[in-house]
């Protein structure tokens, strides 16, 4: 659902990008004001393990793949505002390193996917288990549908930001993102709940508190998933993603224009003949960079305090 340059017009574009910032600035704050020193290093592997599986594009019907967007499991296991600043890092690293997303349309990917993913899983989440209770059966079932809705809310927002920039008509584009990104959203629901179950079973402070201490840290358990991710990375199905299948079937793909910036553009690094190791190490390298930025923006708050 990454949107690259080209698809929006500045109308659109710009002020998206306003209103990221502004929400982004805000969800900052926030999450320092709410994270402990111990939570640190778990949520930067957590920002890294979203950007890796983010890589692995699973296949779906009619020769059209998907990934993981992640907003929602990030929403679940450390609220709305940590799951902004997690999926604006993720976005960020993808667009500026790897040209995976425009950088004029870098405020739109991160609204769709990070923002209005976050917010509305936040939403859905609290409704439910709130209308049903607290109990293990409303959390899976919350949790599915949280990612179910964070995807397709944030397909039908690209949607209609390519209508009202013109590109193609809202009755048009509306229909066909939504019903294929209902398919790959009803995926990150299934990965989101499975996550959450897990979790809920082997670290369960994590799920309905915040993350505890255990025999083994955390934080190491997921580096190790997200090192085994990014080795599956080359693995990932080469059919186009939603939007991509949407652009070639509505005839506006050749819209799409380089991104101006991007050190290692399809997570492809220069020099190394093995495409294979060179997707792997790209990945590896893309989740360190992840990592690094999280750490860094939730750390600074501990630097203002001398």
């Amino acid at each position: 659902m990454h949107i690259p340059d080209g698809f929006l017009s500045a109308s659109v574009a710009l002020p998206l990008w306003g209103v990221s910032a502004g929400i982004g600035g805000y969800a900052l704050r926030r999450a320092r004001q709410e994270l402990t020193e111990q939570e640190m290093p778990v949520i930067g592997v957590v920002a890294a393990g979203i950007f890796a599986a983010q890589m692995l594009n699973f296949p779906i019907a009619g020769g059209t793949s998907g990934h993981l967007i992640g907003a929602a499991l990030a929403t679940l296991l450390f609220g709305p505002w940590v799951a902004i600043l997690i999926m604006i890092c993720v976005l960020t690293i993808q667009a500026i390193v790897f040209q995976d997303g425009g950088l004029v349309a870098l405020g739109a990917n991160i609204f769709n996917m990070g923002i209005l993913g976050a917010l509305v899983a936040y939403a859905v989440n609290q409704t439910l288990r709130g209308l049903l209770g607290d109990r293990p059966w409303t959390r899976t079932a919350a949790a599915f549908l949280s990612g179910w809705m964070a995807v397709v809310m944030g397909a039908l927002a690209t949607g209609l930001e390519l209508s009202l920039s013109g590109l193609v008509p809202a009755n048009v584009v509306l229909p066909a993102m939504g019903g294929i990104h209902a398919l790959i959203g009803m995926v990150e629901g299934l990965l989101t709940m499975s996550a959450v179950s897990f979790l809920a079973v082997v670290r369960r402070g994590l799920i309905q508190e915040r993350p505890v201490a255990g025999r083994v840290p955390l934080w190491i358990v997921g580096l190790a998933l997200t090192l085994g991710l990014a080795f599956l990375a080359p693995l990932a199905s080469s059919n186009p993603d939603g939007l991509e299948r949407v652009a070639e079937d509505l005839g506006f793909r050749q819209a799409a224009r380089p991104s101006v910036w991007g050190l290692l553009p399809d997570y492809i690094i220069p020099g190394l003949p093995d495409q294979i190791l060179s997707v792997i190490l790209a990945g590896i390298l893309g989740a360190l960079l992840v990592f690094g930025l999280v750490i860094a923006l939730i750390a600074r708050r501990r630097l203002e305090k001398f």
